[in-house]
């Protein structure tokens, strides 16, 4: 141990002493340890701190006479080797975060600084930061002697100054150029991908385009593989022998005796008017109106029954129906005069409109949806509807509570047509007797009769049937037929099937078959059958148009080449191609005012009116 500490000598001797003496003071208390074993940084720290001050303050360094800047500098070195060792105490995870935090402390007493109280953050001359507290501590200790301790200029607690900022961190050069740097690649590829989604965009219209082009293409060689097969196919439909009472037509003078007047016959297109969504038509040739059953565009359209004046300029007025009515299955014009219409819904509703008032006037709830409607020919107060259970209801307009009568069908299919028989074919006036179409075939049915059926007509399941039609005046009836799943057409027809009989497009090989009623007889007679493209999917509509002294005419369409073929009964000839620009159609309907007759034909959404010369 040394006699005295030196005026102006160097600290670190003296730190050496101190090690010393702070080893031999661990020697000795080592002996006096207590059970525990531990001994806390805060002892140590307090014998070094007596120790120090005992040699600085003994008689004999009295006598030498230590100067104020030792002593300062002494006591100065003891309070940081206490901090250091209560850092070095405190583990590897306080040592971390130190370094972590380094360029946000001070350098004085390594704790942070702040931006308020005692320890704020300040700076010297020289550009140091440091404590306010630890840096007018260091230097009023120093007094006149003061200096940074970092870079040891020389200055006084008056250098000192505050510095006001919420956040003060060293900016390193190379991370500033690599920020940048990574902010320009970021910004570039931001650009880039920006490029690539606009060409991407720009990519898929024209994928659109030309998958449009490549739609309308194909349809155009459908279209022409279609006219060539029915080219090839006409010369085999012309040689097929359509049976009438069993005898070939070719030898039957019915067929040939007015096919010059019926050819003469023909008709030409009047107008054509476009109307969305339209489903169903029906005409009132007295008022010179035809009403639309549709759906207007848009999402959740409504539905809606249209009048459409067929004078010029072909005004236009919208009927607004009730929303549980739903989509309108089945329309027809009383044909009594009354401006009445008949309508049937799927969301079962059998309702009568007044076309003066606009306004549903009668309205039955239905146990089922309702597919089809009919008027009684015979009395007005009479109507029909055939549901989507197979049933067939009556209903008496005088009575509003409910059906008159309810019977059931030979099957659970869909009535899909309804036709109300006139009175000389019934058994009797008070029987009202029913021809009823579904997929199984065409039923008789005879209300208020000792047997009301149904009867099936005969020869009439000869696959699906899927329209029909019924000429009031010759109580002559043609049944369309589509060929079941897995059945070929040989099991279906006598006749040999004409080429090609593979399905084209939307239409499949089937039949037309027409019978007639024997007179005071209640059964039909089949009168002859011809092949034809019918729909392979919907059911469309046909009719028959009762030509005075002339032959009656087959009104139907070809589901392949969408045209409407008029064809004279009952040898099925083809008197005349009507064009249709819109496929598929659906609806036919016939009228006579005016002494002309009015063929309105309504594919997709366009409306067709053809209309007669030559009668």
């Amino acid at each position: 141990m040394p006699d005295s500490i030196p005026r102006d000598t160097d600290i670190m001797h003296v730190h050496y002493e101190v090690e010393d003496d702070d080893n031999g003071g661990d020697e000795e208390e080592d002996d006096e340890e207590t059970d525990d074993g531990e001994e806390t940084v805060e002892e140590h720290a307090g014998e070094e701190i007596d120790y120090v001050t005992e040699i600085v303050q003994s008689p004999r360094a009295s006598q030498t006479g230590p100067s104020e800047s030792a002593q300062a500098r002494v006591s100065f070195w003891v309070e940081e080797e206490v901090d250091k060792r209560r850092r070095t105490e405190g583990g590897e995870a306080t040592s971390s975060q130190n370094e972590c935090n380094n360029d946000f402390t001070c350098s004085i007493c390594m704790e942070p600084w702040t931006n308020y109280g005692d320890h704020h953050i300040c700076c010297l001359p020289c550009g140091h930061l440091y404590g306010m507290y630890c840096i007018n501590r260091w230097l009023r200790q120093h007094k006149n002697a003061g200096k940074c301790p970092q870079c040891n200029r020389k200055c006084s607690t008056k250098d000192v100054r505050k510095l006001f900022a919420p956040r003060i961190a060293a900016a390193d050069g190379e991370s500033q150029k690599r920020i940048q740097s990574l902010e320009a690649t970021c910004a570039s590829l931001e650009k880039k991908d920006a490029d690539w989604s606009k060409k991407e965009v720009e990519w898929k219209k024209r994928e659109t385009d030309l998958q449009l082009k490549v739609r309308e293409l194909t349809e155009r060689t459908n279209y022409l593989e279609h006219l060539l097969e029915d080219s090839q196919r006409k010369p085999v439909l012309a040689n097929l022998d359509c049976t009438f009472h069993g005898k070939s037509v070719s030898e039957h003078n019915f067929g040939l005796r007015f096919s010059g007047q019926v050819a003469s016959c023909s008709f030409i297109l009047k107008k054509e008017l476009l109307v969305d969504g339209a489903r169903l038509i029906d005409v009132d040739a007295s008022n010179q109106v035809v009403l639309v059953a549709r759906r207007q565009s848009g999402f959740g359209g409504t539905h809606v029954l249209t009048k459409i004046s067929l004078m010029s300029p072909y005004e236009r007025e919208d009927i607004r129906i009730p929303f549980c009515t739903n989509a309108v299955r089945d329309l027809h014009i009383s044909p009594a005069g009354r401006n009445l219409v008949l309508f049937s819904s799927l969301g079962k509703k059998l309702a009568i409109l007044s076309m003066e008032s606009n306004h549903i006037i009668l309205d039955y709830d239905l146990p089922d949806a309702a597919w089809s409607c009919s008027w009684d020919q015979n009395s007005s107060h009479y109507i029909y509807a055939g549901l989507k259970n197979g049933s067939l209801v009556m209903f008496d307009m005088r009575q509003t509570v409910g059906p008159l009568k309810t019977l059931q069908g030979l099957t659970n299919n869909p009535i899909h047509t309804i036709h109300s028989l006139s009175s000389y074919s019934t058994l009797s006036n008070d029987v009202k007797s029913v021809l009823s179409a579904s997929a199984y075939g065409v039923c008789q049915w005879n209300f208020d009769a000792v047997g009301e059926g149904p009867f099936l007509v005969p020869e009439t399941n000869q696959g699906v049937c899927t329209s029909l039609a019924y000429c009031l005046g010759r109580d002559e009836i043609v049944a369309s037929y589509r060929p079941k799943v897995g059945m070929s057409n040989e099991i279906v027809y006598s006749q040999p099937s004409p080429s090609p009989s593979h399905t084209a497009g939307h239409g499949v090989v089937g039949c037309h078959v027409a019978f007639k009623k024997e007179d005071n007889l209640q059964q039909f007679s089949k009168l002859g059958s011809a092949y034809a493209y019918v729909d392979a999917i919907r059911l469309p509509k046909s009719t028959i148009i009762d030509l005075q002294d002339c032959n009656s005419l087959f009104v139907s369409a070809d589901a392949v080449m969408g045209d409407l073929i008029l064809q004279e009964l009952p040898s099925f000839r083809s008197i005349q191609h009507l064009k249709v620009h819109k496929h598929p159609v659906r609806d036919v309907k016939y009228s006579c005012g005016l002494d002309r007759g009015l063929l309105s034909c309504l594919s997709d959404d366009t409306l067709h009116l053809f209309c007669t010369k030559g009668l």
